[in-house]
């Protein structure tokens, strides 16, 4: 296991992974980050294609992410985490949305806590999963970095139309 930190347009972001992939992609006040003893060595030069990949992704040149994934979870939430993967850049989902897709609406809350607990931020893309009104709920990285990532995926079409 080892860990690499690098910056980015929404602050430091830190990958840990080992021979099985990117086990997680955390931001520097991610609220459920755990501590660091549990990252192993750090080394900043490890990670290259994340690096590559995430500044592309905010670079406006990439929309989805080609990386060997290995996030640690349960079944269920690597279910939702899953779905996520599949929601396409530019388009958001609701959390009753995604409850529906694994067969029962009534799973709303229990996925909105794997959503919560994705480790892999901005990779497996639990911003674009919203309230059922349209609201901006909860965000491990802060809603403002939410916010940012919707923002830099909207279309010009959609910006345009919230000119009128």
């Amino acid at each position: 296991m080892r860990h690499a930190v690098f910056g980015s347009p929404v602050g430091d972001l830190t990958a840990i992974g080992g021979a099985d992939g990117l086990r997680a992609l955390y931001f520097d006040a991610h609220k459920r980050r755990p501590t660091g003893e549990t990252f192993g060595e750090r080394d900043d030069d490890a990670f290259e294609e994340v690096r590559v990949q995430v500044g592309e992704y905010f670079a406006g040149t990439r929309r989805a992410f080609d990386l060997e994934l290995a996030p640690v979870g349960d079944g269920f939430q690597k279910k939702v985490w899953a779905l996520l993967a599949q929601i396409p850049y530019g388009e958001t989902r609701s959390y009753g949305d995604l409850a529906l897709a694994l067969g029962d609406r009534n799973l709303a809350r229990a996925v909105g806590s794997a959503n919560g607990q994705n480790p892999l931020s901005i990779v497996v893309p639990c911003h674009r999963v919203i309230g059922a009104d349209g609201s901006l709920t909860g965000y491990a990285g802060g809603i403002e970095r939410k916010q940012f990532l919707l923002a830099l995926e909207e279309s010009d079409e959609t910006r345009a139309s919230r000119l009128f």
